[in-house]
């Protein structure tokens, strides 16, 4: 068994992930479910022979001294992949995410056409958001080739490692690795600003520093994607604000509402038909009102800014999960699963069903009035022509 023929494997069956773990055989995970495959169990000593034809001399050295690696590799014409390496129980294990060699685009993602607008913004923060595995790399990679091709400028992205290949298009993409090209994300932003940069891309902002630096990145006229692990917008403004020590949080909160342009929450669903899944987007635009609310920490009001910002392109959560449960992508139940507020989804569907049942009967109780009406101006013009009939009857009797 080698690793490139399991991980030909995983192309082939259409999987996201391969994991790697002693006494288990190899797994992989698709549709966000995990699949045990048919190979014999790994041994501790196998998973060890597995991992090691990952790396490089160097990698392994450095494995031994940290415990964890990330890194990536491609096969020539087939796939790229984002791999972490890691001990669990005192043996080798790692995990490998299968990466298309083509850059998907929004539309083919299945995302808002709001963040096309979004990606062309001259400047600001836009933060995509959500659980591991919620194809937040997918969606900036698509948001960068937006720009790539219709937008001449400087793109720098600095990630962890690098997923996506991109090509010079319109614009100049220069991509920065930890470990290869740099030592870490706030180092690199450090010296980005110097770099003659017009987007800057940070794959995850991690620590105090780089939280910092890519605020002040966006303050400065740039345009900043990033990524955090938060489940919605309110979540994210609290964990901004938080990182920063507490005589600091009031400064940050006015920086943070100034500088920020958007905020992407996502999570992926499984499809009603059983095969692929869908993304839920819930997007915030920072409109004059909810920059107030951030600056004031009035966090708790902007679901209803969300709710009520239609018109600006903004969208709940649960207002996503009801359109895919509408349109027939997923089912009921796996939506109201997701939901940020079950019973609130719930309801949104219940009173909805009675608006429909009112309105219904009270379209037919119309019909019925206007049908009734009609009865009764029939009636009164044929009793008119009978009456007027007889009349004549009666005037041509007295003729005679």
């Amino acid at each position: 068994m080698k690793i490139q023929n399991l991980l030909l494997l995983c192309v082939e069956k259409h999987a996201s992930d391969l994991i790697l773990t002693a006494n288990t055989p190899p797994i992989i995970r698709k549709d966000g479910e995990v699949i045990r495959t048919d190979f014999e169990p790994l041994t501790p000593e196998k998973v060890q022979e597995l991992v090691k034809s990952l790396l490089t001399p160097e990698q392994v050295k450095e494995f031994a001294q940290k415990k964890d690696l990330d890194l990536s590799m491609e096969i020539k014409g087939v796939s790229r992949f984002r791999i972490n390496v890691y001990y669990q129980k005192g043996t080798m294990a790692a995990a490998l995410r299968i990466v298309p060699l083509h850059v998907p685009t929004i539309e083919g993602l299945n995302l808002p056409p709001i963040l096309k607008k979004l990606a062309l913004l001259p400047r600001g923060l836009i933060l995509v958001t959500g659980p591991a595995g919620s194809g937040k790399s997918s969606t900036l990679a698509a948001m960068i080739q937006f720009i790539n091709s219709n937008k001449r400028c400087h793109i720098i992205t600095i990630e962890d490692p690098i997923e996506y290949m991109h090509e010079n298009d319109l614009s100049i993409v220069e991509q920065r690795e930890l470990n290869i090209d740099t030592d870490s994300f706030a180092d690199a932003l450090k010296h980005v600003v110097r770099q003659s940069p017009d987007v800057i891309l940070v794959g995850e902002m991690r620590d105090l520093d780089t939280i910092s630096t890519a605020i002040t990145a966006a303050e400065t006229g740039h345009l900043v994607l990033a990524t955090l692990h938060t489940i919605d917008a309110p979540q994210t403004v609290h964990r901004i604000i938080d990182v920063f020590p507490g005589n600091q949080q009031e400064q940050i909160r006015t920086q943070f509402a100034g500088s920020l342009a958007a905020i992407i929450s996502q999570q992926l669903l499984p499809a009603a038909g059983g095969k692929g899944r869908v993304p839920a987007v819930e997007i915030l635009i920072n409109t004059p009102g909810i920059r107030s609310q951030i600056m004031h920490n009035d966090i708790q009001q902007i679901p209803l800014h969300i709710h009520t910002g239609r018109d600006v392109g903004m969208i709940t959560m649960n207002q996503s999960l009801k359109h895919l449960v509408e349109d027939g992508k997923i089912k009921l139940e796996t939506a109201a699963g997701r939901a940020s507020s079950p019973l609130e989804f719930t309801e949104m569907f219940t009173i909805e069903k009675k608006i429909r049942v009112r309105s219904f009967f009270s379209a037919f109780s119309s019909l019925t009035r206007i049908l009734l009406k009609r009865r009764y101006l029939l009636y009164r013009a044929v009793k008119r022509a009978i009456k007027a009939h007889k009349e004549d009857q009666i005037r041509m009797r007295g003729h005679r």
